[in-house]
């Protein structure tokens, strides 16, 4: 068994080194780790490191061989746990957008979170395994999606990918569409959002504020169609890729997400219409730039509950040109 070279996603800009090493190893005792550290088998762009050492995206880890004892599948948990867990990796299975010999790209759905957390134990990096189709190595996240935010999410089939795929989202060539229907119509049909934004500490879990100090968040949008002044069809296009970015972006020009309560307090809701009480923002679609040339690309359709709104608004749920792609970020 030989080293492995990892190379650090973007979601996991930040994240300390002992943090990745449980999400990536969970079996890995925090003992063992220190060791490791301590005799420089492990090491980040090819000089020693340590535990509390914060991560950069497209930085690489040197994992060397170890072997661990394998972690208990989801068969030998309670019930309850074992019955999602299987209905969550048949539902990615059937999500499979695009597949080659690097990138899969998946449909996520809305509820699904994409990493784990305090309290969070079934997520789309837990399930990667069901999604290696034959592949030696274990797909790996490269960006992220909110847990209530459905649509398009890119995982690398090897280390080689996932470097390039790192390297396309930091240097901003990933082209991402999303859909969302916003309660309100923007003063301007078109435009342009450069507000800096920061993450900030809240009972009610991980919040972020427009801050000039902050870091810098930059989207285009475009009102696509409208119900009158009562809800619009956004198509959104993030350049910068901070977290909540669209949704603060929304809330901030007077016009929140339907359902994004978080942001949009009581306005993020229509009162007196029948219409899911969830976000509506999904990723539609993205493109990348393949090394050499080519592009890689995937679009996904409109969940349930969003398609049920574009219905109630008499909404295109395909519309013929997709909206923003005459954009140049």
């Amino acid at each position: 068994m030989s080293a492995a070279s990892i190379a650090v996603a973007p979601a996991e800009g930040e994240l300390r080194l002992d943090r990745w090493f449980k999400r990536h190893y969970p079996d890995l005792p925090h003992g063992r780790l220190e060791k490791l550290l301590r005799t420089g088998q492990i090491r980040v762009d090819g000089g020693r490191a340590k535990a509390g050492q914060r991560l950069q995206p497209g930085q690489i880890i040197r994992v060397p061989p170890m072997e661990l004892a394998p972690k208990p599948t989801p068969s030998h948990r309670p019930g309850r746990e074992i019955a999602g867990a299987e209905a969550a990796r048949t539902e990615l299975l059937r999500r499979v957008l695009y597949r080659d010999d690097d990138v899969l790209i998946v449909d996520k759905p809305a509820g699904l979170a994409v990493q784990g957390g305090s309290g969070t134990e079934l997520h789309v990096d837990a399930l990667l395994d069901a999604l290696r189709f034959g592949s030696p190595e274990r797909p790996r996240l490269v960006h992220r999606l909110d847990k209530d935010t459905s649509g398009v999410l890119v995982l690398a089939r090897n280390a080689s990918a996932a470097s390039w795929l790192a390297e396309a989202f930091r240097h901003k060539e990933a082209r991402k569409i999303y859909w969302a229907i916003v309660v309100g119509l923007p003063k301007l049909s078109a435009g342009r959002i450069d507000l800096a934004l920061a993450k900030q500490g809240s009972n009610r879990g991980e919040r972020v504020r427009p801050d000039e100090e902050g870091r810098r968040a930059v989207t285009f949008y475009r009102v696509v169609e409208h119900a009158g002044r009562r809800a619009a069809w956004l198509a959104l296009m993030p350049e910068t890729g901070r977290t909540h970015q669209l949704r603060v972006h929304c809330a901030e020009i007077g016009t929140p997400i339907l359902g994004d309560g978080k942001y949009g307090g009581s306005g993020a809701f229509l009162p007196g219409v029948d219409l899911a009480k969830r976000l509506h923002l999904h990723a539609r679609s993205i493109a990348l730039p393949r090394p050499g040339g080519g592009i890689v690309s995937a679009k996904a359709p409109l969940p349930k509950h969003m398609a049920a709104t574009w219905r109630f608004f008499g909404f295109d749920l395909e519309p013929a040109v997709e909206p923003l792609a005459d954009v140049e970020a």
